[in-house]
């Protein structure tokens, strides 16, 4: 998983240098901005990937084959309608997005050209997140990856056919993403097929009996869902007053932002393989491989946050230059590098605990965590902060990052608890 996840940022940052090379720094804000949208619409739905690979690997722990397809069959039937709503109300949600982001008129035009071509692969990515959930709960780890690896794959050539190629701009950025995710569905399907998923599965999915018993998984999946829009509002928070400040702080902050994603994303590898180890010991009620679990990927975890740091002390500036030409997104990104060194280390907590989170379903737990950090510490900084302009918003990132890793880490002991057998 650590392999799938590094391609899903560099597919980012292939976007960022595709259009960061472009005449003008309001291709890089129009993706910027859409795909901040498309974060918070699609990631707000991240749920769909955790709650399943929560209750998934339980389930896998439990031996219990009739749960793992009831869970994967429940998530993709809500993906499925959750995606049909967004069809239906992607005017009213472009509309309200752009004005709420207040950019620039050519920022906002190429937006919405980005907006109102990606918005039809929702079915596909909501279903996606479904079946990466079920397969990363049941330890396939090769076939989440090969899922992985066709989407991103599939959108690096599409992305370098349409914008080099056939010289499109943010219209093609935005219809490679589009391709590649039905190219991943498609891929999904068969994978699916190969480990099992059949005519009783489905059948069962819907009998009153499974109904009954999934209320637990749509409280978790309730709970998951608000911690993620919260986690995401914050991001777009950041990103939308960058946009107050100019075409290019926006631009700047876009690229520093590939940088934390990309780091998140190796992060989150090392959450996954919490999540199902979790799940895994729970339904087993092992405290010892819990405790064996958590103590492995919190080592790899720190020491992979330590190499990032160390990487963007050494090259942070040489990979600005690779995701843009534009020599004023050039230097404004590199006055504000500081963040991102710092970032890995704050972060890493933060990142590892959702993963052990995740796996034990303590959704309140991970709903609560994130209200607290971004209505107690993320909000106040932001606003005491704002006369420091990007440093203060950058700073303001920081301590919701930190503050994250702590609110969760006081849940550490009742989580291990859950694996305790009497």
């Amino acid at each position: 998983m650590i392999i799938a996840n590094i391609s899903t940022p560099l597919l980012g940052m292939v976007d960022t240098a595709m259009v960061g090379h472009l005449s003008a720094a309001h291709y890089l804000g129009a993706v910027a901005i859409g795909s901040m949208i498309f974060t918070f619409v699609f990631w707000g739905f991240g749920f769909l990937r955790m709650a399943t690979t929560g209750l998934t690997s339980q389930a896998y722990g439990e031996n219990s084959t009739a749960k793992m397809q009831a869970v994967l069959m429940q998530s993709i039937w809500l993906a499925l309608i959750i995606a049909v709503l967004l069809l239906l109300i992607q005017l009213p949600v472009r509309n309200l997005a752009l004005h709420l982001v207040s950019s620039s008129q050519d920022v906002e035009y190429f937006a919405a050209v980005y907006f109102d071509i990606r918005i039809w692969s929702a079915p596909a990515t909501l279903i996606n997140y479904a079946i990466l959930g079920w397969l990363i709960g049941r330890e396939a780890s090769k076939a989440a990856l090969l899922m992985v690896l066709v989407i991103n794959i599939t959108n690096i050539l599409l992305d370098a056919l349409f914008v080099m190629g056939l010289g499109m701009d943010v219209d093609g950025v935005a219809l490679a993403s589009v391709i590649a995710e039905y190219s991943g569905l498609l891929m999904g399907l068969f994978l699916l097929k190969h480990y099992g998923l059949n005519k009783a599965g489905i059948r069962l999915s819907l009998s009153k009996k499974v109904l009954q018993q999934s209320r637990h998984g749509l409280h978790v999946h309730g709970n998951v869902m608000i911690r993620t829009f919260l986690l995401i509002s914050c991001f777009a928070l950041f990103t939308t007053q960058g946009a107050r400040q100019g075409d290019t702080v926006l631009a700047a902050n876009s690229v520093l932002l590939n940088f934390i994603t990309f780091m998140a994303f190796v992060l989150d590898g090392f959450a996954n393989a919490t999540e199902a180890l979790t799940g895994k010991a729970i339904g087993r009620k092992s405290p010892t491989m819990l405790k064996r679990a958590l103590s492995l990927t919190a080592f790899w975890s720190i020491l992979m946050a330590m190499l990032f740091s160390l990487i963007y002390l050494l090259f942070g500036s040489s990979i600005i230059r690779l995701l843009t030409g534009i020599d004023a997104v050039i230097e404004f990104a590199g006055m504000y590098l500081i963040w991102v060194i710092i970032a890995p280390m704050i972060a890493v907590w933060s990142y590892l605990l959702d993963g052990l989170f995740v796996g034990a379903t303590r959704s309140r737990e991970m709903r609560n965590t994130m209200l607290f950090a971004a209505f107690g510490c993320y909000l106040p900084a932001f606003y005491l902060l704002q006369p420091y302009g990007n440093h203060g918003l950058w700073a303001a990132l920081i301590i919701f990052l930190a503050a994250r890793g702590i609110a969760q880490s006081f849940y550490i002991g009742k989580i291990m608890r859950l694996a305790d057998p009497n």
